[in-house]
């Protein structure tokens, strides 16, 4: 128990920087959207921990952090990558809806940054991702949550959600579940090439780039 409190310490530190950026945007910002229902997903992961649901929770910790220190860096004013560009950039267009800033910060954070916090992780603890496919799909099964919580909290009524909707066309065009599925594959390819820095650098432009084109649409604005 005392070495699952040694490593608790990053994970309360994520959350409280999460909660300092709540009190900082308005409500209604695209990426204060986003930010809550990461958080939300956060402080689930921190209650799933402290209940011993993670048989490695040094691995799991890792991967939660290096993860979350993806966003929180974009975030809090550090370097922007192509795959948050769109996100930044509509964060308050009025024809944008709460669901798809959600939808665009997801897709940028596990279309991009969860193949390289793997990368990161496994840097950390000297491992390779095959080693740490058990946390990732521990941690994968948690997201799948933060999808879920987007559609209660944030889907329109079933009066306002026709078959016709542009918004149902974007929900039907986006998974999370196949992006994380690609964010292993990513994790391992970029793992493959880390002798390789120059075709690694690369592979990461063009995965940031198409990441970076689908949050894009995603954010395309919409009628009332």
């Amino acid at each position: 128990m005392v070495r699952l409190e040694q490593f608790a310490t990053p994970v309360d530190t994520v959350v409280s920087r999460m909660r300092a950026l709540c009190e900082v945007w308005p409500e209604r910002d695209g990426v204060a959207v986003f930010n809550r229902v990461y958080l939300a997903v956060t402080e689930e992961f921190d209650r799933r921990l402290d209940a011993g649901e993670f048989p490695d929770p040094q691995a799991a910790i890792t991967l939660d952090v290096r993860f979350a220190e993806r966003y929180l860096t974009v975030a809090e004013d550090g370097p922007v990558p192509a795959c948050w560009r769109p996100l930044l950039q509509f964060r308050r267009h009025p024809g944008v809806r709460p669901l798809q800033f959600a939808l665009s910060g997801i897709n940028a954070h596990i279309g991009h940054d969860l193949a390289l916090a793997v990368v990161d992780a496994c840097r950390t603890l000297g491992c390779a991702p095959t080693d740490l496919e058990d946390e990732f799909e521990r941690v994968g099964d948690l997201l799948i949550t933060l999808e879920e919580r987007i559609r209660e909290d944030l889907m329109p009524g079933p009066d306002l959600l026709q078959i016709a909707d542009p918004l149902t066309h974007l929900l039907g065009a986006w998974s999370l579940e196949r992006a994380r599925d690609a964010a292993w594959s990513s994790a391992r390819a970029l793992w493959a090439l880390r002798e390789l820095p120059d075709l690694a650098a690369e592979f990461d432009q063009r995965l940031d780039a198409a990441v970076g084109l689908a949050g894009r649409m995603l954010l395309t604005p919409l009628p009332d």
